[in-house]
Protein backbone atom coordinates (compact mmCIF):
# COMPACT_ATOMS: atom_id res chain seq x y z
CA UNK A 1 0.00 0.00 0.00
CA UNK A 2 1.60 3.14 -1.09
CA UNK A 3 1.51 6.02 1.57
CA UNK A 4 1.17 9.87 0.63
CA UNK A 5 2.80 12.48 2.24
CA UNK A 6 1.12 15.90 1.67
CA UNK A 7 3.65 18.26 0.38
CA UNK A 8 2.32 21.77 1.43
CA UNK A 9 1.96 24.13 -1.64
CA UNK A 10 2.22 27.87 -2.05
CA UNK A 11 0.65 30.28 -4.11
CA UNK A 12 3.57 33.01 -5.09
CA UNK A 13 2.50 36.23 -4.76
CA UNK A 14 4.60 39.58 -5.38
CA UNK A 15 5.08 41.21 -2.06
CA UNK A 16 2.94 44.45 -1.12
CA UNK A 17 6.09 46.12 -0.93
CA UNK A 18 7.72 44.63 -4.40
CA UNK A 19 9.21 46.82 -6.84
CA UNK A 20 8.78 46.67 -10.45
CA UNK A 21 10.91 49.27 -11.75
CA UNK A 22 11.79 48.95 -15.68
CA UNK A 23 14.89 47.24 -14.52
CA UNK A 24 13.30 44.59 -12.74
CA UNK A 25 10.63 43.96 -14.94
CA UNK A 26 13.08 43.46 -18.18
CA UNK A 27 14.86 40.61 -15.59
CA UNK A 28 11.48 38.81 -15.04
CA UNK A 29 10.09 39.11 -18.88
CA UNK A 30 13.95 37.25 -19.60
CA UNK A 31 13.09 34.96 -17.57
CA UNK A 32 9.47 34.30 -18.55
CA UNK A 33 10.61 34.09 -21.92
CA UNK A 34 12.93 30.93 -21.09
CA UNK A 35 10.44 29.40 -19.06
CA UNK A 36 8.05 29.58 -22.01
CA UNK A 37 10.51 27.96 -23.90
CA UNK A 38 10.67 25.21 -21.89
CA UNK A 39 14.52 25.80 -19.89
CA UNK A 40 14.92 26.28 -16.52
CA UNK A 41 16.31 29.56 -14.87
CA UNK A 42 19.27 29.70 -12.58
CA UNK A 43 19.41 33.39 -11.04
CA UNK A 44 23.46 33.91 -9.93
CA UNK A 45 24.72 36.12 -8.35
CA UNK A 46 25.84 37.20 -4.83
CA UNK A 47 24.39 37.68 -1.30
CA UNK A 48 21.52 40.92 -1.07
CA UNK A 49 21.08 41.08 -4.80
CA UNK A 50 17.05 40.30 -4.42
CA UNK A 51 17.72 36.21 -6.24
CA UNK A 52 15.38 34.31 -4.36
CA UNK A 53 12.50 37.74 -3.88
CA UNK A 54 12.73 37.93 -8.06
CA UNK A 55 12.26 34.46 -7.94
CA UNK A 56 9.39 34.48 -6.14
CA UNK A 57 8.06 37.15 -8.64
CA UNK A 58 8.49 35.27 -11.52
CA UNK A 59 6.94 31.92 -9.88
CA UNK A 60 4.00 34.34 -9.21
CA UNK A 61 3.81 35.57 -12.66
CA UNK A 62 3.54 32.08 -14.08
CA UNK A 63 0.30 31.34 -11.77
CA UNK A 64 0.89 28.25 -10.91
CA UNK A 65 1.35 26.16 -7.19
CA UNK A 66 4.78 26.33 -5.98
CA UNK A 67 6.95 24.26 -3.82
CA UNK A 68 10.53 25.95 -2.57
CA UNK A 69 13.06 23.82 -1.39
CA UNK A 70 16.64 25.27 -0.16
CA UNK A 71 19.84 23.81 -0.66
CA UNK A 72 21.27 21.89 2.66
CA UNK A 73 24.87 20.08 2.65
CA UNK A 74 22.85 17.56 4.31
CA UNK A 75 20.72 16.59 1.17
CA UNK A 76 20.43 13.51 -0.75
CA UNK A 77 18.55 12.22 -3.49
CA UNK A 78 16.07 10.78 -1.73
CA UNK A 79 14.90 14.48 0.02
CA UNK A 80 14.17 15.47 -3.49
CA UNK A 81 12.60 12.44 -4.72
CA UNK A 82 11.27 10.49 -1.65
CA UNK A 83 11.94 7.74 0.65
CA UNK A 84 10.25 4.82 2.51
CA UNK A 85 9.45 6.85 5.90
CA UNK A 86 8.23 3.97 8.07
CA UNK A 87 6.70 0.36 8.05
CA UNK A 88 2.88 -0.19 8.48
CA UNK A 89 2.62 -3.73 10.47
CA UNK A 90 -0.74 -6.17 10.63
CA UNK A 91 -1.33 -8.69 12.99
CA UNK A 92 -4.81 -10.93 12.35
CA UNK A 93 -5.97 -13.42 14.95
CA UNK A 94 -8.93 -16.08 13.85
CA UNK A 95 -9.98 -18.20 16.08
CA UNK A 96 -13.49 -18.82 14.67
CA UNK A 97 -13.14 -22.14 14.93
CA UNK A 98 -12.10 -24.05 18.18
CA UNK A 99 -9.72 -26.60 16.51
CA UNK A 100 -8.84 -24.18 14.44
CA UNK A 101 -6.20 -21.29 14.63
CA UNK A 102 -5.14 -18.79 11.70
CA UNK A 103 -2.77 -16.17 11.99
CA UNK A 104 -1.51 -13.31 9.24
CA UNK A 105 1.04 -11.38 10.28
CA UNK A 106 2.11 -8.67 7.30
CA UNK A 107 4.60 -5.65 6.89
CA UNK A 108 4.44 -3.07 4.13
CA UNK A 109 6.50 -0.53 3.20
CA UNK A 110 5.42 3.40 3.59
CA UNK A 111 6.77 5.80 0.77
CA UNK A 112 6.67 9.26 0.57
CA UNK A 113 6.86 10.78 -2.07
CA UNK A 114 9.07 14.24 -2.14
CA UNK A 115 8.91 18.25 -3.07
CA UNK A 116 10.17 17.21 -6.64
CA UNK A 117 8.50 14.73 -6.98
CA UNK A 118 5.15 16.16 -6.75
CA UNK A 119 6.02 19.25 -8.71
CA UNK A 120 7.33 16.60 -11.93
CA UNK A 121 4.07 14.85 -11.49
CA UNK A 122 1.61 17.95 -11.12
CA UNK A 123 3.26 20.67 -12.91
CA UNK A 124 3.94 22.91 -10.40
CA UNK A 125 6.46 25.81 -10.46
CA UNK A 126 10.14 24.22 -8.20
CA UNK A 127 12.64 27.03 -7.03
CA UNK A 128 15.69 25.69 -5.61
CA UNK A 129 16.83 27.90 -3.71
CA UNK A 130 20.50 28.38 -3.46
CA UNK A 131 21.00 24.48 -4.73
CA UNK A 132 24.79 25.03 -4.44
CA UNK A 133 24.92 24.54 -0.76
CA UNK A 134 23.36 21.19 -1.67
CA UNK A 135 26.25 18.01 -2.70
CA UNK A 136 26.81 17.72 -6.70
CA UNK A 137 26.07 14.27 -6.18
CA UNK A 138 22.28 15.34 -4.37
CA UNK A 139 21.31 16.84 -7.66
CA UNK A 140 22.13 14.31 -9.74
CA UNK A 141 18.45 13.36 -10.52
CA UNK A 142 18.11 16.82 -12.19
CA UNK A 143 19.88 15.82 -15.28
CA UNK A 144 17.08 13.69 -16.61
CA UNK A 145 14.30 15.66 -15.33
CA UNK A 146 15.67 18.87 -16.94
CA UNK A 147 16.87 17.30 -20.38
CA UNK A 148 14.55 14.06 -21.16
CA UNK A 149 11.73 15.12 -18.99
CA UNK A 150 11.55 11.92 -16.68
CA UNK A 151 12.11 11.50 -12.96
CA UNK A 152 13.73 8.08 -12.47
CA UNK A 153 12.01 6.65 -9.29
CA UNK A 154 13.71 4.08 -6.66
CA UNK A 155 12.62 0.24 -6.75
CA UNK A 156 11.74 1.26 -3.08
CA UNK A 157 8.76 3.06 -4.01
CA UNK A 158 6.78 -0.25 -4.92
CA UNK A 159 5.28 1.59 -7.83
CA UNK A 160 6.61 2.79 -11.12
CA UNK A 161 10.32 2.85 -11.98
CA UNK A 162 9.94 6.50 -13.28
CA UNK A 163 7.24 9.10 -14.29
CA UNK A 164 7.04 11.46 -16.69
CA UNK A 165 7.46 14.89 -16.38
CA UNK A 166 4.30 16.98 -16.45
CA UNK A 167 4.25 19.82 -19.43
CA UNK A 168 3.67 22.78 -16.56
CA UNK A 169 6.49 21.91 -14.50
CA UNK A 170 9.10 24.82 -14.53
CA UNK A 171 12.01 25.46 -12.59
CA UNK A 172 13.94 28.45 -11.00
CA UNK A 173 17.53 28.04 -9.25
CA UNK A 174 19.57 30.32 -7.70
CA UNK A 175 22.81 30.14 -6.02
CA UNK A 176 25.63 32.67 -4.76
CA UNK A 177 29.24 32.93 -6.27
CA UNK A 178 31.15 29.43 -5.81
CA UNK A 179 34.00 31.33 -3.82
CA UNK A 180 31.64 31.32 -0.73
CA UNK A 181 31.41 29.28 2.22
CA UNK A 182 29.71 26.47 2.09
CA UNK A 183 29.64 26.34 -1.73
CA UNK A 184 29.79 23.55 -3.79
CA UNK A 185 31.06 23.62 -7.44
CA UNK A 186 28.32 22.59 -9.86
CA UNK A 187 28.56 19.99 -11.86
CA UNK A 188 29.16 21.25 -15.89
CA UNK A 189 26.27 18.71 -17.24
CA UNK A 190 23.58 20.27 -14.94
CA UNK A 191 25.11 23.68 -15.34
CA UNK A 192 24.61 23.45 -19.06
CA UNK A 193 21.00 22.64 -18.86
CA UNK A 194 20.32 25.63 -17.31
CA UNK A 195 19.87 29.54 -18.36
CA UNK A 196 21.68 31.50 -16.15
CA UNK A 197 20.85 35.34 -15.24
CA UNK A 198 23.70 36.90 -13.81
CA UNK A 199 22.73 39.30 -11.28
CA UNK A 200 24.39 42.34 -9.85
CA UNK A 201 23.80 45.23 -7.70
CA UNK A 202 20.57 46.90 -9.23
CA UNK A 203 20.99 50.12 -11.12
CA UNK A 204 20.61 53.46 -8.74
CA UNK A 205 16.73 54.15 -9.33
CA UNK A 206 15.90 50.77 -8.64
CA UNK A 207 17.81 50.70 -5.37
CA UNK A 208 16.31 53.63 -4.00
CA UNK A 209 12.97 52.53 -4.92
CA UNK A 210 13.31 49.75 -2.94
CA UNK A 211 14.83 51.53 -0.29
CA UNK A 212 12.04 53.70 -0.06
CA UNK A 213 8.98 50.45 -0.41
CA UNK A 214 11.05 48.84 2.52
CA UNK A 215 11.33 50.89 5.02
CA UNK A 216 8.82 53.95 4.40
CA UNK A 217 11.13 57.09 4.51
CA UNK A 218 10.96 59.59 2.45
CA UNK A 219 12.47 59.77 -1.49
CA UNK A 220 15.20 62.34 -0.26
CA UNK A 221 16.29 60.11 2.31
CA UNK A 222 16.68 57.15 0.07
CA UNK A 223 18.02 58.76 -2.35
CA UNK A 224 20.72 59.69 0.03
CA UNK A 225 21.42 56.41 1.56
CA UNK A 226 21.95 54.80 -1.96
CA UNK A 227 24.24 57.63 -2.86
CA UNK A 228 26.43 56.71 0.12
CA UNK A 229 25.94 53.24 -0.03
CA UNK A 230 27.22 53.62 -4.07
CA UNK A 231 30.46 55.66 -2.97
CA UNK A 232 31.42 53.27 -0.63
CA UNK A 233 31.29 50.70 -3.48
CA UNK A 234 33.45 52.72 -5.41
CA UNK A 235 36.09 52.79 -2.60
CA UNK A 236 35.51 48.92 -1.57
CA UNK A 237 37.62 46.41 -3.69
CA UNK A 238 34.38 44.00 -3.67
CA UNK A 239 32.25 46.54 -5.42
CA UNK A 240 29.27 44.28 -5.03
CA UNK A 241 29.30 45.00 -1.42
CA UNK A 242 27.46 46.36 0.75
CA UNK A 243 24.44 45.40 -0.82
CA UNK A 244 20.72 47.37 -1.18
CA UNK A 245 19.73 45.17 1.96
CA UNK A 246 22.56 47.86 3.81
CA UNK A 247 20.05 50.67 2.18
CA UNK A 248 16.94 49.00 3.88
CA UNK A 249 18.63 48.43 7.31
CA UNK A 250 20.02 52.05 7.71
CA UNK A 251 16.42 53.56 6.17
CA UNK A 252 14.43 51.34 8.67
CA UNK A 253 16.77 52.39 11.84
CA UNK A 254 16.08 56.21 10.71
CA UNK A 255 12.63 55.76 10.02
CA UNK A 256 12.35 53.98 13.58
CA UNK A 257 14.07 57.22 15.38
CA UNK A 258 12.58 59.69 12.94
CA UNK A 259 15.64 60.92 11.96
CA UNK A 260 16.93 62.13 8.66
CA UNK A 261 19.78 61.22 6.63
CA UNK A 262 21.50 64.53 7.02
CA UNK A 263 25.18 65.63 8.05
CA UNK A 264 23.63 66.83 11.69
CA UNK A 265 21.85 63.38 12.83
CA UNK A 266 24.44 61.13 14.69
CA UNK A 267 22.02 58.49 14.62
CA UNK A 268 22.47 58.17 10.76
CA UNK A 269 26.19 58.70 11.09
CA UNK A 270 26.64 55.85 13.97
CA UNK A 271 24.33 53.47 12.24
CA UNK A 272 25.95 54.44 8.50
CA UNK A 273 28.92 52.60 10.35
CA UNK A 274 27.39 49.86 12.56
CA UNK A 275 25.51 48.89 8.73
CA UNK A 276 28.91 49.34 6.98
CA UNK A 277 32.25 48.54 8.56
CA UNK A 278 31.50 44.93 9.61
CA UNK A 279 31.22 44.18 5.45
CA UNK A 280 34.57 46.04 4.65
CA UNK A 281 37.68 44.24 4.77
CA UNK A 282 39.84 45.41 7.77
CA UNK A 283 42.61 46.87 6.07
CA UNK A 284 40.26 49.22 3.96
CA UNK A 285 38.00 50.37 7.18
CA UNK A 286 39.81 53.35 7.65
CA UNK A 287 39.44 54.84 4.01
CA UNK A 288 35.81 53.71 3.90
CA UNK A 289 34.88 55.48 7.35
CA UNK A 290 36.38 58.71 5.87
CA UNK A 291 34.58 58.39 2.74
CA UNK A 292 31.49 57.77 5.22
CA UNK A 293 32.45 61.07 7.21
CA UNK A 294 32.86 62.91 4.07
CA UNK A 295 29.65 62.13 2.23
CA UNK A 296 27.56 62.34 5.23
CA UNK A 297 28.84 65.90 6.09
CA UNK A 298 27.60 66.89 1.95
CA UNK A 299 24.05 66.53 3.22
CA UNK A 300 22.52 69.59 4.66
Amino acid sequence: MMHQEKVTLVTAKSGADFVETPYIKRLAERALDYIRCGFPVHLSGPTGVGKTTLALHIAARLARPMVLICGDHEFGTSDLVGSISGYRHRYMRDNFIRSVLKTEDVMTSQWVDNRLTEACKYGFTLIYDEFTRSRPEANNVFLSVLEGRILPLPRANGGEEYIKVHPDFSAIFTSNPEEYAGVYKTQDALKDRLVTIGLDNFDEDTEVAITQARSKVSPDDAQRIVHLMRKVRQIHSDHLMPTVRACIKIAKILNLHAERACGESKVFREVCEDVILPAIHKEERTNVRRAIKEVISEFE
